[in-house]
């Protein structure tokens, strides 16, 4: 988990790198950007929002050989080894993205490099290198007061409340490929940005076992909970699911699916899709790993816990209380009507 509370721009480096493929050119500056306290305070806004925002997946920088290839890898150990090379370094990086930058729908734009102090992960304070790049254009109006009439100009600039691209490359996990948090506002060019640019990987933490295992359940309650039962059954596994998750500090798949899965007969259904589907989502070798709690959270806030009716009537489970959908909520059969009911026990309406 990141602070970018007390994380302080050492030094920033301004380029601007156009589109090869349409002939636009590299624009490197000769020196750092000289800061003061405005733009400082306005670009770690701009800079460190959508990280605040965005929910943490780590990457790693990986090469088909070694990491030791990897472009960017390179440049940032060199420049954590030497913190006075950032500069230099920064046209290292602006023309390796520019190298990238030769298909038509990638937009020309400003990158800059930072350098960074004073950031916690996982509460242990460290260094990072900033990449930053903006793209999107907008109008924006100006105005000018001219004898008796103001002037109205038509001026262009970026928005400073949404940043297009971003990643942040730490100083620990050296030998791993280092921590990298990417973020893409513009999903049409994601492949150039971190397969292209970054040459990153998923970092396999606690963080990205205990999300995608949970996507995993998620469509395995999709997929073989409701064909093999009905939706209350499949919302109620994902409800235990998440629960069991939430509880528990390590995940070991032996208790949970004796905790989670009711049906005897459904747990060689789990490990058939498991086998089957595990390595779309990187866990067919996964059965045991510590449980992040910020990824149980996240999953949480989107998976669906609504039972939906063709009747315009939906039914909602409580995350927190699983057992009262099974204790109060009945399905059942109506001969006359031919048509299936849920019967909910309560004492009283609660007041919104």
């Amino acid at each position: 988990m990141i602070n970018l509370y007390a994380t302080q721009i050492e030094s920033i480096s301004l380029h601007r790198v156009g589109n090869k493929n349409k002939n636009e050119n590299l624009f490197l500056t000769s020196q750092p950007h000289a800061l003061n306290d405005e733009t400082t305070g306005l670009l770690k806004e701009y800079f460190f929002k959508p990280f605040r925002e965005k929910e943490e997946n780590y990457f790693k920088f990986t090469n088909e050989v070694d990491v030791e290839f990897n472009e960017l890898y390179k440049i940032a150990t060199e420049i954590f080894n030497e913190p006075s090379s950032v500069h230099a370094n920064s046209k290292k990086i602006a023309t390796h993205l520019f190298e990238q930058s030769n298909h038509p729908h990638i937009k020309s734009g400003e990158i800059y490099v930072a350098y960074l102090s004073g950031l916690l992960l996982d509460n242990v304070k460290v260094d990072a290198v900033g990449i930053f790049k903006s793209e999107l254009k907008h109008d924006f109006l100006q105005f000018e007061e001219k004898e008796d009439i103001i002037e109205i100009l038509v001026q262009q600039g970026i928005n400073i409340n949404k940043l297009d691209k971003g990643c942040l490359i730490f100083n620990t996990n050296k030998e791993e490929g280092y921590k990298v948090l990417s973020v893409d506002s513009n999903r049409y060019d994601t492949k150039y940005w971190l397969e292209d640019f970054l040459g990153v990987d998923p970092l396999s933490d606690d963080n990205f076992k205990t999300k995608n295992y949970l996507k995993f359940c998620q469509n395995f309650a999709k997929d073989v909970v409701l064909p093999a039962e009905d939706k209350q059954q499949e919302v109620l596994f994902m409800n235990r699911a998440v629960n069991h998750f939430a509880m528990n500090d390590e995940f070991e798949e032996t208790n949970f699916l004796n905790e989670v899965i009711e049906n005897p007969a459904l747990i060689p259904e789990f490990k058939h899709y498991k086998v089957e589907k595990g390595p779309k989502y990187s866990i067919e070798d996964v059965s045991d790993f510590d449980i992040a709690n910020k990824a149980v959270s996240e999953a949480r806030k989107k998976i669906k816990n609504v039972i939906e009716l063709d009747t315009n009537i939906q039914i909602k489970m409580d995350f927190i209380n699983p057992e009262s959908a099974e204790k109060f909520v009945e399905k059942g059969w109506d001969e006359e009507k031919q048509m299936y009911y849920y019967l909910v026990y309560f004492n009283k309406e609660q007041k919104s």
